[in-house]
């Protein structure tokens, strides 16, 4: 009879089966021998062949036991143990199992994603899927450096696993919007499918999730738990680089995954070619699908982004200020978005517009990059220090001699190393005209004609700036 007690037994077995190692289940689950199953009392009776085993099963299996048994019989169900004593002459003696364990509604949300409990792998739980929906493919603005990875994105978001994009590898420098571009596929998908179980993880917390499982012994949860997935993001792989064991669970996650026509969305800062630690068959796995490179966007697309952000935020900037942080933030994202906040935060909390003196401030503090451009900002400060006066003095109205050399000498330096025009350069240094700024560069550059004191100053100054001539 189909759905007799020895059936749904049987049932019990298979996705016991399902949920841990070929090993463990033939050594403490295949012995067991179903007896009888009072409908009633809800008492289910097998038999063991030691007290060993009815005692290691009570200890380890307690609560997968009751999981099966709820899951197949429909209710909550009391296990009684047969245990064979005396194999020869037959003895044995009943035990009580434990009382049956609670089983609550998952709480995906407050679990975020640790490594699953079992049987979450059998019956697939709510998952949060850690995506932040902010990174959208609305707000990811297409340029001549990301049009192909996002287009193929896009795709791939509305048709998870039926493309021949799969796996999907993205690849380029940081702050170039990879991980903007992966979290956006996910959200898609999540959006067009709601039920398809969509993870973002980082290589980081990946690892640490392997590491917790290995210590608990809950590796093959651990494996069960993704390979529910059906579409896995996976970000920063390169982090991988000395995670041997890592890399062969996730490669193992992967090819079950792969071979069941899910979606295998990766990231890195490099292409598969130049991750030294793949194996020969992970590195072609990873290249069958498509690997897409991210350029760093140029400064037409980080002034995209920027009027973009503004619009979105309802933010006021000028349009040259605008420029003047595209072609500061040498092409990343992360820094824009950055010197944005700052920005806003220092306009807000000095109760100021937002200008260029305070961009170039606030640029001169965000901006993490080697050789940034030089401020007029910074200019003034190297200059007033050398000949030891004060910024205040050098903006004053006063003609005094070494006032009026220092500003000659911040303008010159002023024109020769930043994108200012003349009349910016003179609103900044003491609120002068353009001609004072004209005036200015044509006396230092005489100067530096005929004295080579004069000279030997200037490529001083030059050289606290660290820059080449």
């Amino acid at each position: 009879m189909e759905n007799s007690p020895k059936a749904l037994w049987d049932n019990c077995l298979q996705l016991i089966k399902e949920n841990v190692t070929e090993q463990q289940f033939k050594t403490w689950f295949a012995p067991i021998v179903f007896e009888n199953y009072d409908g009633e009392s809800r008492t289910l009776l097998v038999q063991v062949p030691s007290r060993y085993v009815y005692e290691y099963l009570e200890q380890y299996y307690v609560t997968l036991l009751s999981k099966v048994l709820c899951r197949v019989f429909g209710t909550s169900v009391q296990l009684k143990y047969r245990i064979v004593v005396d194999k020869k002459n037959k003895l044995t003696i009943d035990e009580e199992g434990s009382e049956p364990v609670a089983i609550a509604a998952p709480q995906a949300s407050k679990r975020a994603n640790k490594a699953p409990t079992v049987l979450d792998a059998a019956t697939p739980q709510d998952l949060n899927p850690q995506l932040d929906t902010h990174k959208t493919f609305q707000s990811y603005i297409e340029g001549d450096s990301n049009k192909l990875p996002r287009t193929v994105g896009l795709s791939i978001a509305e048709h998870p696993g039926k493309s021949t994009f799969n796996p999907f590898f993205v690849f380029g420098p940081s702050g170039c919007g990879k991980t903007h571009l992966i979290n956006a596929i996910g959200v898609r998908c999540k959006e067009m499918y709601p039920n398809k179980r969509v993870l973002y993880v980082s290589a980081r917390l990946f690892q640490v999730q392997y590491t917790d499982a290995q210590r608990q012994n809950t590796i093959n949860d651990f494996i069960n738990f993704y390979q529910t997935i059906d579409v896995l993001i996976v970000d920063d792989v390169q982090e991988w680089a000395t995670a041997e064991k890592t890399v062969a669970t996730f490669f193992y996650i992967f090819d079950h995954l792969f071979r069941l026509g899910k979606q295998i969305i990766l990231a890195s800062d490099r292409p598969p070619v130049d991750l030294k630690w793949l194996q020969d068959r992970m590195l072609t796995r990873f290249s069958c699908g498509l690997i897409a490179e991210l350029e760093q966007p140029n400064e037409q697309l980080c002034i995209d982004i920027l009027n973009a952000k503004c619009r979105r935020d309802g933010l006021k900037i000028p349009e040259d200020v605008i420029r003047f942080i595209a072609s500061t933030a040498k092409g990343s994202v992360r820094d824009l978005e950055g010197v944005v906040n700052s920005l806003l935060a220092y306009s807000v909390v000095y109760n100021s517009n937002i200008d260029m003196r305070l961009a170039e401030r606030v640029i001169k503090r965000a901006v993490n990059v080697e050789n940034k451009p030089l401020t007029v900002d910074d200019i003034l400060e190297k200059v007033c220090d050398h000949y030891h006066v004060s910024q205040q003095q050098v903006n004053s109205r006063s003609r005094k001699r070494d006032y009026v050399l220092v500003r000659q000498v911040s303008m010159y330096l002023a024109q020769k190393y930043t994108k200012m025009p003349a009349s910016r350069i003179g609103q900044l240094i003491g609120g002068r005209d353009h001609s004072t700024v004209i005036h200015s560069c044509s006396a230092v550059e005489q100067r530096l004609k005929v004295d080579k004191a004069f000279h030997a100053e200037l490529s001083s100054i030059e050289n606290s700036f660290r820059l080449k001539k």
